[in-house]
């Protein structure tokens, strides 16, 4: 099953650090968040990613490219006027990554869109490249299966400026909006789990995949949340970057399953 990360922002409400880079390849402890949470993903078995670029798209490339080298033990020879490179011994992680542009204006459900033909017409999951979490993706996935509806979508209950989920008693979300005030509610956390139809809900590079598809998806009854009721912390600011460094300084880092 693919992993689909959303990677295209602009990252604007951390600007201090993605003004340089996207905001996918600010690290936290050498490395960048998408590789923790790809790592997570890998974890549990799943090891091909389409990652969805956007603003300062050649930086993930870039970074992809030399990620092979700079994680081996290496030997570089100079004979005869050539080059020749021995790989000794390789660190590296079994992955697929397919890097797409997906543009740098387009939309959440745009940028999906603009990644179908890498997907085919298989269950996927998606999730956000600006945050981790400590969610058993084994037993996501087989809730969704279990199911059998268009969409899954992981909830969590804080005080955050995201998506609201209203759900009923069986998990179904019978609605999907912004949240318009501070209270705590269950809010998506991204970590989904989509069915091809999704596609059929997506127009073009303008369609936010948070608007109209899963509220239209929440409205049929097809769009079910798997509660999760562990870690879960997003990368918006330089404070959230602060508190995931210092959980990771204080070996509590929850999120690395790995």
């Amino acid at each position: 099953m693919k992993v689909v990360i959303l990677a295209g922002g602009r990252g604007t409400r951390i600007s201090e650090e993605s003004d340089y880079m996207p905001k996918p390849m600010i690290e936290i402890d050498d490395k960048p968040i998408i590789w923790h949470i790809m790592k997570e993903y890998s974890h549990y078995g799943f090891n091909e990613f389409v990652i969805c670029c956007g603003y300062k798209q050649y930086m993930i490339k870039e970074w992809f490219n030399d990620y092979f080298l700079h994680n081996c033990d290496v030997t570089f020879e100079f004979k005869g006027g050539k080059r020749k490179v021995i790989v000794n011994e390789a660190n590296i992680e079994p992955w697929s990554v397919t890097c797409v542009d997906t543009g740098l204006d387009t939309m959440t459900g745009g940028r999906l869109k603009r990644v179908q033909k890498y997907i085919g017409n298989e269950t996927f999951m998606l999730t956000y490249g600006d945050g981790v979490c400590d969610v058993d993706i084994a037993k996501l996935v087989e809730f969704h299966k279990s199911h059998g509806k268009k969409a899954t979508i992981t909830a969590v209950t804080q005080k955050q400026d995201k998506g609201v989920l209203d759900i009923n008693y069986l998990g179904a979300v019978r609605s999907f909006r912004e949240k318009q005030s501070n209270a705590e509610v269950s809010i998506n956390a991204g970590y989904m789990v989509l069915e091809p139809a999704i596609f059929d809900y997506l127009k073009d590079d303008t369609t936010i995949l948070e608007r109209e598809p899963l509220e239209t998806l929440a409205k049929e009854g097809e769009l079910m949340s798997y509660r999760h009721k562990g870690f879960w912390q997003c990368m918006d600011s330089l404070h959230e970057k602060r508190i995931l460094e210092e959980l990771i300084a204080q070996n509590a880092a929850p999120w690395k399953v790995w």
